[in-house]
């Protein structure tokens, strides 16, 4: 069967805190959905690291709404030409309801409408003779820009993530335990799923991590004196 596991890892220690499996199809199990279901139950903000398949407008929303510190990878924007301008090198003001384009035209941006509530704005005569334009667009009329709901947020975070180098730090430091805790949970052919249905591969996902989470309290310092657990305290 098809699936996917997600998991939360808390990365100084390399423990678990919370794990899912789900099937492999279907918008309700997309990671930016799951992400928010794995940290419902934190009691405090935390940091949140996650890559590009969590950093979607609703997650970001919900998550900053919930106090946590955001560090999800933004998701690389396309261009209309290769290597030409993106959507960030348009000055987008969803307040005023105007696109500035990078040769300094500006038009007006629509209302939200359709399905996902995206709002538009076309550059038409703005692109005849315009020195830009073989950088900008190959539609012979001329440039369509397309946002979404929670541009505002999307590209905040993209900004913070090219140029923050608190964040940029943060991140290179924190990817790595984690990428290591889920060496540990794949290793010895646990990438393949041993069974049938996604209630029994779950709960065994559960029970592996909560097996893997002994043995690294083990090495923290667990110990049983016979009657409570203890971590002792390392030097």
């Amino acid at each position: 069967m098809a699936a996917h596991a997600y998991l939360a890892v808390e990365p100084e220690t390399g423990l678990f805190t919370a794990v899912a499996l789900t099937p492999g199809s279907g918008s309700g199990h997309h990671e930016a959905n799951v992400a928010l279901d794995l940290l419902a139950d934190e009691d405090e903000p935390v940091d949140a690291f996650g890559d590009t398949a969590y950093s979607t407008g609703p997650t970001h929303q919900e998550l900053r709404q919930a106090g946590h510190r955001l560090f999800l990878k933004p998701a690389p924007l396309k261009t209309a030409v290769p290597g030409g301008f993106s959507l960030d090198d348009f000055a987008i003001d969803t307040v005023g309801s105007t696109v500035t384009c990078p040769a300094g035209q500006t038009v007006p941006l629509s209302e939200p409408s359709g399905q996902k509530m995206q709002r538009k704005a076309l550059f038409t005569e703005q692109c005849t003779g315009c020195p830009l334009r073989e950088r900008c667009s190959t539609a012979r009329a001329g440039r369509f820009v397309t946002i979404r709901p929670h541009h505002d947020l999307l590209a905040a975070s993209r900004r913070q993530a090219a140029t923050d180098p608190d964040w940029q730090a943060a991140y290179r430091r924190w990817r790595p335990p984690v990428e290591r805790a889920v060496a540990w949970l794949v290793t010895h052919g646990n990438r393949r799923l041993r069974r049938t249905g996604t209630i029994k591969n779950n709960a065994w996902l559960h029970t592996r991590t909560a097996a893997l989470n002994l043995r690294t309290l083990i090495n923290l310092g667990l110990d049983h004196n016979g009657t409570t657990w203890h971590i002792w305290a390392t030097a």
